[in-house]
């Protein structure tokens, strides 16, 4: 079975940002991947998690020595 494409309406739930978030990311081209179908932009699971893998940081401040 194919797997299954978000709309930005799920992808924001997702994430859990607001959509105008998901539609800004698009216009900037700073969001996960992205495919058009038709006049619709769908997001494939693995790549927005990809994008997420990326956008994680390691916040932990250096310990001291």
């Amino acid at each position: 079975m194919p797997e299954a494409l978000l709309s930005a309406q799920d992808l924001a739930q997702y994430c859990q940002v607001p959509l105008w978030t998901v539609y800004r990311w698009n216009s900037n081209r700073t969001g996960p991947r992205s495919i058009k179908c038709g006049k619709y932009v769908r997001y494939r699971q693995r790549d927005v998690d990809a994008w997420l893998d990326e956008q994680a940081s390691d916040t932990r401040r250096p310990s001291a020595s």
